[in-house]
């Protein structure tokens, strides 16, 4: 395949369809999940999620669809959405953060993806998952009490 046949990430549906479209995503987003559920080194973020988890599912696979160039299913069924925002509750860091890019990149890795696509999508998934930390951290730092002035 030469460098002109080859898929462009990031342009149209090129990467929705990478990732095996609507059924390629929600499985990718099922395994995921499981792994999450059934892994200990997971467990801090698992506990994040509410007891069904299957609402959570169901949002993440449909972000995912819209995300990668597909059909905006989330905004179909929940409406807009900010990734950042939606996250404020939750106390996430750089551990956090880390365990969901760990988690996702194993789940990725055994996705029958083109290696490639593989390497783009987890750069790419990144980019949202700095921006949940950062905002979390701007706003713990914004509630932190002003340091008084010092006098002498």
């Amino acid at each position: 395949m030469t460098d002109d046949e080859k898929p462009r990430y990031g342009v149209g549906d090129a990467s929705f369809q990478a990732a095996g479209g609507k059924a390629g995503v929600f499985r990718l987003v099922n395994q995921f999940y499981d792994r999450m559920g059934s892994d200990d080194r997971f467990a801090a973020i698992y506990a994040m999620h509410p007891d069904d988890i299957e609402v959570s599912r169901d949002k993440l696979a449909r972000f995912l669809c819209g995300w990668l160039g597909g059909p905006k299913l989330y905004r179909e069924k929940y409406g807009g959405i900010s990734i950042p925002r939606v996250h404020e509750h939750l106390a996430i860091a750089t551990p956090e953060r880390d365990q969901w890019l760990i988690c996702m990149k194993e789940t990725v890795a055994d996705q029958p993806f083109a290696e490639d696509f593989k390497k783009y999508l987890m750069e790419q998934l990144f980019v949202p998952a700095e921006a949940v930390r950062r905002r979390i951290s701007e706003l713990a730092d914004n509630t932190k009490p002003a340091a008084s002035p010092r006098t002498t």
